[in-house]
C-alpha cells in the first residue's frame, strides 16, 4: 500500500515562494503520473501540475504555467511543486495524488493514491 505525505506548506506574503514535498513510501512504488491539485474553500478541487515518473514529461494548469515548477527524485520517491510569484488566489490546500496509467491526465478522478493536503496562504 503506497502512502503519500505532503509537507512544506505555510503563510507566504504575495510574491514569495514555497516548496512542497510529496513524499511517497510503500514497497513498492512505481506510477505513471505524479500530480499537484488543490482545493480552495468552498471550490472544486483542481489540476496544477503532473510530471511523468518515468520520463521528463510535465503539464501545467494555464493559472500556474510560469510560476509553478513540478519536479521529481526518482531515488527519494519524492515529488515537489515550487510555487514562485504566489498570489493570494494560490491559497488552498494542496495535495499531491499518484496515477498508475502511463498517459497523462488532468483529472482527479484518473489519479488513485492521495496524500492528506498540505495548506498554503498567501497574504496580500
Amino acid at each position: 500500500q503506497v502512502q503519500l505525505v505532503e509537507s512544506g506548506g505555510g503563510l507566504v506574503q504575495a510574491g514569495g515562494s514555497l516548496r512542497l514535498s510529496c513524499a511517497a513510501s510503500g514497497r513498492t512504488f512505481s506510477p505513471g503520473f505524479m500530480g499537484w491539485f488543490r482545493q480552495a474553500p468552498g471550490k472544486e478541487r483542481e489540476f496544477v501540475a503532473t510530471i511523468r515518473w518515468g520520463g521528463d514529461i510535465t503539464y501545467y494548469a494555464n493559472s500556474v504555467k510560469g510560476r509553478f515548477t513540478i519536479s521529481k527524485d526518482n531515488n527519494k520517491n519524492t515529488v515537489y511543486l515550487q510555487l514562485s510569484s504566489l498570489k493570494p488566489e494560490d491559497t488552498a490546500v494542496y495535495y499531491c495524488a499518484a496515477r498508475n496509467a502511463l498517459i497523462l491526465s488532468t483529472q482527479a478522478m484518473g489519479f488513485a493514491t492521495w496524500g492528506q493536503g498540505t495548506q498554503v496562504t498567501v497574504s496580500s
